[in-house]
Order: structure tokens, then C-alpha cells, then sequence
């Protein structure tokens, strides 16, 4: 499951059955648990145990990769819970009590079977951290506006064909994650999103990005790769930070001269898209340690381009 980097604060850990079954005996006798930070990772529940609602203290709560088809509604009363993790469950809906945990920073309901969300999200505001990846999302509800503090999302391999615009009112996201969807657009307001530094979208219908993504002038990675993009806007020159750009198996007849802009990239896929020509300008991007050029059409490449290689580039023609 990805996660967010330089994060080892809320990093997830997923310890072994053992050590859950462990605390699952200790549980068993009536003793209190030992210690605020409570994993019953990969123990095989169809339900949790009623010790677990005496965990009033608890802080984290993992439940990772279990038979869940639901939770008690005592679950919602562990307000002291800043992650919980629910992940590799069989969850296809929560309760409306979810948002009585406000202290929450880090929550995982990735690897379910969820079709929508509560309205109770928007109670979360203190939530950074939000995985929703593997479920079965058609959209994502407005209740997710209003998590201003939140820097990393992932929505990865579900089933959104659009993405909203109240997006862009997600000023803190430094990370978002779409790849495997049905994406045919997307939300031009995402501009506004000034912290972004990751962006990944591959495996969509896209056919164009938006102008204003080159208002996103702290991206590092952007990652596009099979789409369907025709042509790329201007402005991605702008994106002076970025370091690894892929745009592999698309549909582009040509690459802008503004590229020559991005002076910290290092690795640029254009594999498999419809090239005739490259311009010269790309040659002279100082930092760039890989070009991929394969399964194109380009009968040779730009003179211009054996700087990159005297420099040590690496090109793939």
C-alpha cells in the first residue's frame, strides 16, 4: 500500500498475526491493554472484542487485514484516537458516529468495499492523512471540502470519473494519488493547490491537463503516464521543481519548448506516445540523468541532443 514519504510519525506498521493474537489472549483475561497504541493486525475478526471499548486512552487502533464486515458503534467512542486503520477489511459502509473522532490525524479505510462515505467527514478537521484507495468510490462527497489540514490523499483504483473542484480548497495537500481510475478531465481548480509536490494520475482517460496546474510551482514528481493526452499545456514550464516527469504510453504528436524551463528535472519518460520530432530546447535542461524516447515515431534525434550525452544523460531511442 503506498504511503506518504518523511511521515514516520504516522507511517503505517503493520506487526505480525502473533503479536495480535498475543493481545488478543490478554484481552481474553480481562487485563487493560498494555500501552495506547493497540494492533490486532491480520487476527482473522469478524468482530471486535468488547475489551477494545475500555481503550478510552487509546491513541492508535489497527485493524489491518481482517474479516470486518462492519464496526460496533462503542468504536466511535474512543475519542482519544488519533490513527485508526481499517484497511483490508470487507467494510462496505461506515456509521454516521465517525465523526465523534476529531483528534484523528491519520486514517486508512483503503482495501474495502466502500460505494460511499458520511456526511460525518466533515467533522474530521484535524485529519492529515487519508487513504481511500481499493474501495468501490464513484465520487467523493462534499463533506471532504471541508479538511483544510489535510496533506495527503489517496484515491487510487476505484471508480471516479470526475474529480470536484472544492479540490482546490485543499490549500495544506502536498500528496494526492488518483492513479487507476476512469478520470476523463480534470478539476482546473486543483491550481490552486500551491504545497502540491506529488501528483499522480496514471491510468486514467485523461486527454489533456489543465493550464492552471502550472500555478503548482513546488511539484516534484508528476506522473501521467498512461492516458490519453494529445498535447501538453504551456505552462508546464513553470513547474521549476519538478524532478521526475512521466508521461509513457499517452498519445502526444509533440512536447512543448516551455519543458526547457524545468531545471531540476532528472528523469523524463516519453516512451510509447505518437513523436515526430523533439524540440532542441529539451537539450538544454542541465540536470537531466534519463531521457526514454522508445516506441515513438522520431526517424533520429536533434543534433542539439548530444550535449545531453557528453554529459552523462542517458537516452532511449
Amino acid at each position: 500500500m503506498p504511503e506518504p514519504a518523511a511521515t514516520p510519525s504516522l507511517s503505517h506498521q503493520h506487526p505480525t498475526g502473533a503479536r495480535g493474537q498475543e493481545l488478543l489472549a490478554l484481552l481474553g483475561t480481562g487485563s487493560d491493554s498494555p500501552s495506547n497504541h493497540i494492533h490486532l493486525n491480520g487476527c482473522g475478526l469478524t468482530g471486535l472484542p468488547d475489551a477494545l471499548r475500555q481503550g478510552t486512552d487509546a491513541r492508535v487502533l489497527s485493524l489491518y487485514d481482517n474479516a470486518l464486515e462492519g464496526v460496533p458503534d462503542w468504536l466511535w467512542t474512543l475519542t482519544a484516537l488519533t490513527t485508526l486503520n481499517l484497511s483490508a477489511n470487507r467494510l462496505s459502509a461506515l456509521g454516521p458516529g465517525l465523526g465523534q473522532l476529531t483528534r484523528l490525524e491519520m486514517l486508512d479505510l483503503g482495501h474495502n468495499g466502500l460505494e460511499a462515505l458520511p456526511d460525518e467527514f466533515a467533522e474530521l478537521r484535524d485529519l492529515r492523512f487519508l487513504y481511500l484507495s481499493n474501495n468501490r468510490l464513484t465520487g467523493l462527497p462534499p463533506s471532504l471540502r471541508h479538511l483544510h489540514g489535510l496533506t495527503y490523499l489517496n484515491v487510487t483504483d476505484n471508480a471516479l470519473e470526475t474529480l470536484p473542484d472544492w479540490l482546490g480548497e485543499l490549500a495544506d495537500l502536498t500528496e494526492f494519488r488518483a492513479y487507476n481510475n476512469a478520470l476523463t478531465a480534470f478539476p482546473a481548480a486543483l491550481g490552486n493547490c500551491t504545497h502540491l509536490r506529488e501528483l499522480h494520475v496514471m491510468n486514467n482517460r485523461l486527454t489533456a491537463l489543465p493550464a492552471e496546474l502550472g500555478r503548482c510551482e513546488r511539484l516534484t514528481r508528476l506522473m501521467v503516464q498512461g492516458n490519453r493526452l494529445t498535447h501538453l499545456p504551456d505552462t508546464l514550464g513553470g513547474l521549476t521543481e519538478l524532478t521526475e516527469l512521466d508521461l509513457r504510453f499517452n498519445a502526444l504528436e509533440e512536447v512543448p519548448n516551455s519543458l526547457a524551463g524545468l531545471q531540476h528535472l532528472r528523469f523524463l519518460d516519453l516512451r510509447a506516445n505518437r513523436l515526430t520530432k523533439l524540440p532542441d530546447a529539451l537539450a538544454e535542461l542541465p540536470r537531466l540523468e534519463k531521457l526514454d524516447l522508445r516506441w515513438n515515431q522520431l526517424a533520429s534525434l536533434p543534433p542539439a541532443f548530444r550535449a545531453l550525452e557528453e554529459r552523462g544523460c542517458l537516452i532511449y531511442a
